[in-house]
């Protein structure tokens, strides 16, 4: 029986090519190969079938999944994953530099409106350029409603367009801190500017000094809130501390060109009132 089981194994798997007559025992073996075979090749078919089938339900659930987000959400999605470009970053860095020199050129125009208004021995329009006038129950600047001129050094002639505002132009120039008298003739206001004693000459001179500190004041403020946004954009990753250094020396420099500049004003505003 050994031999006919043996003779049934080479003979199966020689193509199924018998040379002997076929034993019980070799069909039975026969039998079990040939349904083993189909067994396996069953469980192939139905494992290539159940993945395809796995991954067009996958792909259906997420076309249902990305269907059912607006687009809205996708895009908003989409922009906290996307990485700011370098130009993006180099145009937030130009943004707040343009944004604190702006700023820093109108304290310093700030400053020479200031120094205008203060009087010094010689009669200048500028003088009044801070005098507001109640004008049909509105505030309005002095200059938007007369003509303001220098006849000599030492008197100001100021000429309403509209005569029926002289009154209220007189008192804003007595009410003003210029220690002004106005001399109203129904016609035109002419202003006499008397020379300056030595103790208000000291008295401006504070006044003055104390403006040009504000301007200090306000031109670190500037450099400060600049340095706060460079700060954000090195927590954003957007730049690098050496980054950061390098655009923190050339906010100072700027600083520092705007300090020198209201400091020049103040000493050519000191001279004219220390000026006898």
């Amino acid at each position: 029986m050994a031999a006919q089981l043996s003779t049934a194994i080479v003979g199966h798997s020689s193509s199924f090519k018998w040379s002997m007559a076929r034993s019980p025992l070799a069909e039975t073996y026969s039998m079990a190969v040939g349904y083993c075979g189909r067994r396996v090749s069953m469980c192939s078919n139905r494992f290539k079938l159940g993945s395809s089938a796995n991954y067009v339900k996958n792909q259906d659930s997420i076309r249902m999944g990305l269907k059912s987000l607006s687009s809205k959400q996708l895009k908003y999605r989409a922009g906290v994953c996307r990485c700011a470009t370098i130009e993006e970053i180099e145009a937030e860095k130009s943004l707040i530099e343009s944004e604190a020199k702006d700023r820093m050129e109108k304290t310093l125009d700030t400053i020479k409106a200031n120094f205008n208004s203060v009087r010094t021995g010689r009669a200048s329009p500028a003088i009044l350029d801070r005098i507001e006038v109640e004008y049909y129950g509105s505030p309005v600047s002095l200059k938007s409603i007369a003509q303001i001129s220098t006849p000599d050094s030492s008197s100001l002639l100021v000429q309403p367009y509209d005569k029926s505002s002289l009154k209220v132009i007189e008192k804003a120039i007595v009410s003003s801190d210029l220690d002004l008298t106005p001399n109203n003739d129904g016609e035109v206001i002419r202003l006499t500017i008397p020379p300056l004693t030595s103790e208000r000459r000291k008295e401006l001179s504070k006044v003055v000094a104390k403006q040009t500190e504000e301007g200090k004041v306000a031109l670190r403020n500037i450099r400060r809130d600049a340095l706060k946004a460079y700060e954000k954009l090195e927590k954003e990753k957007k730049l690098s501390e050496d980054n950061v250094k390098d655009l923190s020396n050339d906010l100072q420099k700027l600083t520092d060109e705007y300090m020198k500049k209201i400091e020049a004003l103040y000493k050519q505003k000191e001279k004219e009132l220390l000026k006898v």
